[in-house]
């Protein structure tokens, strides 16, 4: 009884935010405003957040992560809506894909580049590299997704995407355990990557369609 009553309060939940977000999408659908706009506000949101951690030190530290961290899950508000108000003005365009894509690398090395910040003003040097490192993997594991693409047509492998590194950042940030989630986006980045060469090897590999048996027929 008690678990079909939490599994009705979280439909219920979910219906009221799908309401919510839909109420939020036609206001803006009705102002007219450009979606590439709201893709673009994401990064001014994302870069607040870095500020937030490049300004910490060893006596605000929690609180500011931790700041940095309800901004980040505010910055997750543009992503959610920019797309869907592109749908609602029929405003969906090649160049706004592009655009969100590019925008989002910008707002994923912010972050990053504000704990790089961080730890320089700390001279804590080791985690001034892992930082950087982590900056460049998770360039690199969009990149290697998008290259792949463009030569097998998908490439979807690997488990660190976006959605699970923001996730990361983001408890990392609210309970002040940065440095263990910096280890594990380096280290699971790293796996991604190396996975989806990999796959991209293996598909590369096919003989082309004009040498295969019946092709010609």
């Amino acid at each position: 009884m008690a678990i079909s009553s939490s599994l009705s309060w979280t439909r219920g939940f979910g219906r009221a935010c799908g309401v919510l977000l839909a109420t939020i999408v036609r206001w803006l659908a009705l102002s007219r405003i450009n979606p590439n706009v709201l893709t673009f506000m994401g990064l001014v949101v994302n870069t607040w957040a870095a500020i937030l951690f490049g300004s910490a030190n060893a006596d605000n530290q929690k609180r500011l992560f931790f700041y940095a961290g309800l901004v980040i899950i505010f910055s997750g508000f543009f992503d959610l809506v920019d797309g869907e108000v592109a749908r609602a003005t029929n405003r969906v365009t090649r160049f706004g894909a592009f655009f969100d894509s590019v925008i989002d690398r910008y707002s994923d090395a912010s972050q990053f580049l504000g704990l790089l910040v961080f730890y320089a003003r700390g001279e804590r040097f080791f985690y001034v590299v892992l930082s950087a490192f982590v900056m460049i993997s998770a360039i690199m594991v969009s990149y290697t997704r998008a290259r792949a693409e463009s030569l097998i047509g998908s490439c979807r492998v690997g488990f660190m995407e976006r959605p699970e590194r923001l996730v990361l950042v983001i408890l990392g940030a609210l309970l002040n355990r940065m440095a263990p989630v910096l280890w594990v986006i380096a280290v699971l980045s790293t796996i991604t990557v190396i996975h989806r060469m990999r796959y991209t090897w293996t598909r590369t590999q096919d003989p082309p369609a004009a040498l295969t048996p019946g092709a010609a027929a």
